[in-house]
């Protein structure tokens, strides 16, 4: 089967006092489509990031994803070696979840405007960092379906003054589907349990699925932790998901 015609470009939008790039992957033709926001790991925009776009876009949805490092270090993307995993970890104590919610909602009401966009409420997906942001994101109005994947210190850290991102469960609007592996040496069982605990208490619509064996990053294919079981079973799972809530 021929893989369908996307289009992709780099644009801006303008949240607050600055000007976000954001790359966005679209499917050729006039839709209404869907909308997905894709949140970085901890590594930029880079190409995972961009492939990973691309891939939503094919399953039919206008797939945007912000520089949430812009403020920090503009234009940055970088590999997986200890060296950039310590310069990409740097970048994240930096950020401000104010300004990462900034960002994200300057990208949904960008893509607002999109004339082959629908009004069906808005995906989003984000990993490693980027699902622990998917999980403040998960507070805003317009998100209806979020996958988060392998999000680290949810109950525990702070972007920048604020409450730690579990506190704000009650605030969750939409279906909340995390991702985590088993053997996630940045994840232990019991902030899983708290995650768990606090969306049943809050009453969230949302499931955790969890993967025996797998470990921090199981997803990207480009690291050496790729699960590609895990990895192939948890976007099927996505896939239902945004087909169900926002297509």
């Amino acid at each position: 089967m021929t893989p369908p015609t996307i289009e992709t470009q780099t644009i801006e939008v303008k949240s607050n006092d600055i000007k976000l790039p954001v790359y966005i992957a679209m499917p050729a033709g006039e839709g209404p489509f869907g909308v997905v926001i894709v949140l970085q790991e901890i590594f930029g925009i880079n190409s995972h990031i961009r492939e990973v776009t691309e891939r939503i876009a094919r399953e039919g949805y206008v797939a945007l994803a912000p520089a949430l490092y812009h403020r920090q270090a503009p234009g940055f993307e970088t590999g997986y070696t200890p060296e950039d995993i310590q310069v990409g970890r740097q970048y994240k104590v930096q950020t401000k979840a104010d300004e990462l919610l900034s960002d994200i909602q300057a990208t949904i009401d960008y893509a607002k405007t999109l004339p082959n966009v629908n009004n069906s409420g808005v995906g989003c997906i984000g990993f490693c960092f980027g699902g622990h942001v998917a999980y403040l994101a998960a507070t805003l109005a317009d998100t209806r379906a979020i996958a988060s994947f392998y999000g680290a210190g949810i109950p525990d850290q702070v972007f920048g003054p604020g409450p730690v991102a579990l506190a704000r469960t009650p605030q969750i609007t939409g279906t909340l589907h995390c991702f985590f592996g088993t053997d996630d040496a940045s994840i232990p069982a019991d902030a899983v349990g708290q995650i768990r605990a606090a969306l049943q208490n809050a009453n969230i619509d949302h499931e955790i699925f969890e993967y025996e064996g797998a470990g921090h990053g199981f997803f990207c294919d480009r690291r050496g932790s790729y699960n590609s079981d895990a990895a192939a079973d948890a976007w099927e799972k996505v896939k239902v998901l945004f087909a169900e809530k926002i297509a």
